[in-house]
């Protein structure tokens, strides 16, 4: 007798139309920064979009969306309602637990809350659903795949050999379980001198990324350049495309805001 498909337990999340699983193989790549920023990009294009943070260990959003200390309604229904910021529906486990408190969960109890986090909430009608994974390939990653259809799947990475090491692990995650690779964003690909707007300093070594891709016909997305804005407006929790455009990095989140809805 076969064993069971672990798959065949996904389902829908009601009213959600699509869902993007936004990855990255390591830390600090600055996968986080380009959930909240794109989701603005696409609520900018007219989405109704939805941003869920699935790092329960370690959740950002609450600080980089400007909605840190605050605590989600519960309806009539006992729906977690999310808390709303720049025009997108947010839901975070850092809502839940202080930010100074250590979430030191195992298996069993993080499973559980990837399904509140995913059907105990009240999305409403989302165009778009991104998910925040947290770096590597580990439980989370594997619980959403098994419990809800996901659309497309982006990898962000630095430009450094370094990081690349680690991309090659969650693309070939994402292959196995057969989510739909849109492509990997290249974050910090260079850094705007804020005295030469006009110079781009190569503050990591550029490495085999872009051969790698090409090699395995995967799409490279975008660039996005690195400014001291950025990580200002993360601090400040006003993602830098709620505030500015026109400059590189709106116009690089624009575009892979419309690379997304043409490929999803």
């Amino acid at each position: 007798m076969s064993s069971p498909n672990p798959f065949d337990q996904q389902k829908p999340i009601p009213g959600v139309h699509k869902i993007i699983a936004v990855s990255s193989g390591k830390g600090g790549v600055g996968k986080s920064t380009v959930s909240s920023n794109l989701a603005v990009s696409l609520a900018q294009a007219g989405k109704r979009v939805g941003l869920l943070d699935a790092d329960i260990y370690g959740p950002s959003q609450p600080r980089m969306m400007g909605a840190l200390n605050q605590k989600p309604e519960i309806t009539k229904d006992n729906k977690i309602k999310p808390i709303e910021r720049h025009g997108i529906k947010v839901m975070s486990m850092g809502f839940l637990v202080d930010e100074d408190m250590a979430v030191a969960w195992r298996g069993p109890m993080l499973f559980k809350a990837m399904n509140q986090l995913f059907y105990d909430v009240e999305w409403g009608e989302l165009d778009y659903l991104l998910i925040d994974l947290p770096p590597g390939t580990g439980d989370v990653q594997l619980s959403m795949v098994q419990k809800v259809p996901v659309d497309g799947a982006i990898t962000v990475c630095t430009p450094q050999n370094i990081a690349l090491a680690d991309v090659k692990k969650s693309l070939d995650m994402f292959q196995r379980v057969n989510v739909p690779l849109l492509g990997v964003i290249e974050n910090m690909a260079y850094f705007i001198n804020p005295a030469n707007p006009d110079e781009k300093l190569q503050i990591f070594p550029k490495g085999d990324l872009l051969s790698f891709l090409d090699s395995k016909q995967i799409t490279h997305i975008a660039e996005i350049p690195m400014m001291t804005e950025i990580a200002l407006a993360s601090e400040m929790g006003i993602p830098h495309t709620a505030q500015k455009s026109g400059d590189p990095v709106s116009e690089a989140y624009k575009l892979v805001a419309e690379k997304i809805m043409q490929q999803v």
